[in-house]
């Protein structure tokens, strides 16, 4: 691995952090890149931005980010009220990209989010009419609300980036990020996405109740009643555009992981399918998601290769969707996170 020197901070999803690492990941961090400065830089502004209107929440705000310049999407656990509409229409804002959202209900359909065909008396012909998938940031609140047959069609265009009806394919615009949310309090009335649409989404992400002093902040913030439009326009300010950040993303795919951190994901991935305390364990997508997350972050510290830290950063939110606990593990009220933990702990961090 290239040599290393001190430099600033990486950046960390709170609690995605692997505890009790400190002895096997080296601590030193790598020489910044000057090719990858440009994305570390657009990353701080982004963040910055972001901060201006939505108060904590890093693990959310981090987790958004890596997924967005790493190309996949996001399913969001969390109670009702903390945030999440203000918190995409703020990134749209920063990004200078469109914004969507859908209320996902048991009657939603499949062509109430795709678009439909209508009838133009005009032409005397029918055209497509695009739905409210076509947009750049997705808002799916409450996914699990509608069956399953809809929520199929929103992770088929999740994995295409594209409608087809009638046997005419219509682009979704780029870049396309997917931030899905689900209530875990209530199950009553809901559908539980399966173990294969699950593992679509890049990351899943918990969201809890902010602290006593970042929900002091919050209700100084946001209780004038000013109007949101007014704040977005006036205090948020538009740092890229869709087109810097696709050239970004294709940036941070030339991220360098070497052999022995691909052998590295590889062994935890294979190792989630032997742990006792799990019933099902990860897919090669897994694999995928961790390298491609790893050059995200790698590039937010402005390095062009990614390090061990970079992996396990990510692990949780990249893992905690696609492996299953036994059922004695749930009795002995054990957590997917600490299991995951522990796995991690246990498998040698590569050093060259």
């Amino acid at each position: 691995m290239p040599s290393e020197s001190q430099s600033g901070p990486a950046p960390q999803i709170p609690h995605a952090a692997v505890s009790n690492t400190a002895e096997t990941i080296p601590t030193a961090v790598p020489v910044r890149s000057t090719k990858m400065q440009p994305i570390q830089q657009l990353y701080n502004e982004i963040s910055t931005e972001i901060s201006k209107l939505y108060v904590g929440q890093d693990e959310l705000v981090l987790g958004t980010l890596t997924a967005l310049f790493a190309g996949g999407h996001v399913l969001i656990e969390s109670v009702p009220g903390l945030g999440k509409t203000l918190f995409v229409r703020t990134l749209g804002q920063a990004l200078g990209c469109e914004f969507g959202r859908i209320q996902f209900t048991a009657d939603l359909m499949p062509s109430d989010i795709t678009g439909a065909p209508v009838y133009d008396m005009q032409r005397s012909e029918f055209r497509f009419r695009p739905g409210p998938v076509f947009t750049q940031l997705l808002l799916a609140d409450e996914i699990n609300r509608s069956p399953a047959k809809t929520h199929a069609a929103l992770l088929e265009i999740m994995q295409e980036y594209r409608v087809t009806v009638d046997g005419t394919s219509h682009r979704v615009p780029r870049p396309f990020l997917v931030l899905a949310t689900q209530n875990p309090l209530e199950s009553e009335g809901t559908y539980n996405l399966p173990e294969a649409q699950l593992d679509r989404f890049m990351f899943k992400l918990r969201v809890d109740y902010p602290s006593s002093d970042q929900e002091a902040e919050i209700l100084r913030m946001h209780s004038q009643q000013v109007d949101l439009n007014q704040r977005l326009r006036d205090e948020v300010k538009t740092v890229t555009n869709p087109e810097r950040l696709i050239e970004a993303m294709k940036l941070c795919g030339e991220v360098l992981i070497e052999d022995s951190l691909l052998d590295y994901i590889n062994k935890i991935v294979r190792a989630t399918r032997t742990w006792p305390a799990f019933h099902i364990g990860a897919s090669p997508r897994a694999g995928i998601a961790l390298m491609q997350s790893a050059r995200a972050l790698a590039a937010f510290s402005g390095r062009d290769y990614a390090i061990p830290d970079d992996v396990v950063e990510i692990t949780l939110p990249a893992m905690r969707h696609r492996v299953q606990l036994t059922a004695e593990a749930e009795i002995e009220g054990r957590t997917t996170d600490e299991e995951l933990q522990s796995l991690v702990r246990g498998i040698e961090v590569p050093r060259d």
